[in-house]
């Protein structure tokens, strides 16, 4: 199985690549895993959010194969323990799934193509973060999960 970071967005900021990098890194010790961001459209300061999230449904919808299973980061998404995530990424793991997409969207969210496409949604937290952040904590909670499931001391429980 592979782990597929996606997001809609700029490159990842100083502030934060280092323990993207770092997150990212230690989880390659027990999957293999990559992230691609995909860049917000050149015009999107003159879309509105109903066609700017459509425009990048499209991207996103485009990118996916028909066997991808898709991670939809989103507000209303269930909430997980990181003992919840690491039984959610063992049993995709263990029904064979080929590559998970972790997908966070833009900053108005995804079109209702992506919602629809999308086989579960999990909130990080029913606070809002900026989208930086996402990604670090994303990485740091995907890392935890893959030391949960092979039973290491990086999580005390």
């Amino acid at each position: 199985m592979k782990l597929h970071f996606w997001s809609v967005g700029k490159a990842h900021e100083p502030y934060v690549k280092e323990g993207i990098e770092l997150f990212t890194a230690r989880i390659a010790n027990y999957y293999p895993v990559e992230w691609q961001i995909i860049a917000t459209l050149k015009n999107a300061a003159k879309l509105s959010k109903a066609e700017l999230k459509k425009k990048e449904g499209e991207v996103i919808i485009q990118k996916l194969q028909k066997d991808d299973f898709l991670l939809l980061l989103d507000e209303r998404g269930k909430l997980l323990s990181s003992e919840g995530l690491a039984t959610f990424i063992e049993t995709r793991a263990n029904e064979s799934t080929k590559n998970i997409i972790l997908l966070i969207g833009g900053a108005f969210g995804v079109s209702e193509d992506v919602m629809r496409r999308a086989n579960y949604k999990w909130s990080l937290s029913p606070l809002v973060f900026p989208h930086q952040l996402v990604r670090l904590i994303l990485a740091e909670q995907v890392y935890r999960a893959c030391s949960i499931i092979r039973n290491e001391k990086y999580h005390h429980q």
